[in-house]
């Protein structure tokens, strides 16, 4: 079973090659694995209100990360996520994750469109859709590929996912840690985001694309079904007893659908 990700725990990537050029049993392998990534990130399984309320962000802005902004037809900023403005209202599972990455930042002040740039070179370095819903640029070499990224661009320091030391180590930024903490990655192929914890790890709540068509869940029980349930006058206890739940899991399901900004 795939597992929880961390630096220590990453295996190194490469494939390799027979002498008469076919591909040996390990590449076909992971060839396999990394067409599985990139299904379950390509799945679109929200629409941008459905995603923006998950992400605690207001709708608009998810808009202009996914498509960014047209003023008179024209397009005045290009899309900071996508590629290229899809006209598309429909957010996949790679974008939902990256979204997640890019409201770290909301706070800084600083225009993400900066971001853009970075993320499109990542794209083409890691030959990956969404650079970061997987977990290389985060460890080992790729960090240092982020690093000669963002001085390369000019990258301010607000919006920086890697900074050096003097001593020469490379460490993670607060919000790339922050992001790191609501995210598992799969710990083989291509270390794929397969889950994310909206209300950070100490809330049993999780978004999995794979549960429940990506809503957020306990247990594998929609939160909002669950907030339903109390907020039409069914006792704390029946629904606990109902759903198999412990205190816990129902509180942190209230207090996700009830409390949006925690």
């Amino acid at each position: 079973m795939p597992g929880r990700l961390t630096a220590a725990s990453a295996p190194a990537t490469g494939c390799r090659w027979e002498g008469d050029g076919r591909t040996s049993p390990i590449h076909s392998d992971r060839a396999g694995r990394w067409a599985l990534s990139v299904k379950v990130l390509e799945r679109r399984l929200y629409t941008v209100p459905e995603a923006a309320r998950l992400l605690r962000v207001p709708p608009s802005t998810l808009t202009w990360w996914l498509e960014g902004r047209q003023q008179n037809g024209e397009q005045v900023y290009p899309p900071v996520i996508r590629a290229e403005p899809m006209g598309s209202r429909d957010v996949s599972w790679g974008e939902f994750v990256e979204a997640g990455y890019l409201r770290e930042y909301r706070k800084k002040n600083v225009p993400l469109q900066q971001l853009r740039p970075v993320i499109d070179r990542l794209r083409r370095e890691f030959g990956v859709p969404y650079p970061l819903a997987h977990f290389k640029p985060f460890v080992a070499e790729g960090r240092r590929l982020v690093l000669a990224t963002e001085d390369d661009v000019g990258l301010p320091s607000e919006l920086r996912m890697v900074v050096a030391l003097k001593t020469g180590e490379l460490l993670l930024t607060p919000p790339a840690e922050s992001f790191l903490e609501r995210v598992d990655f799969s710990s083989e192929g291509e270390q794929w985001a397969e889950r994310f914890f909206p209300a950070g790890r100490e809330s049993r709540v999780v978004i999995d694309p794979d549960r429940a068509f990506g809503a957020p869940t306990v247990r594998g029980i929609r939160t909002e079904a669950l907030a339903e349930l109390v907020d039409a006058g069914e006792p704390l206890d029946a629904v606990n007893e109902d759903f198999d739940l412990e205190v816990t899991d129902l509180k942190a399901a209230l207090a996700y659908e009830w409390f949006p900004a925690a």
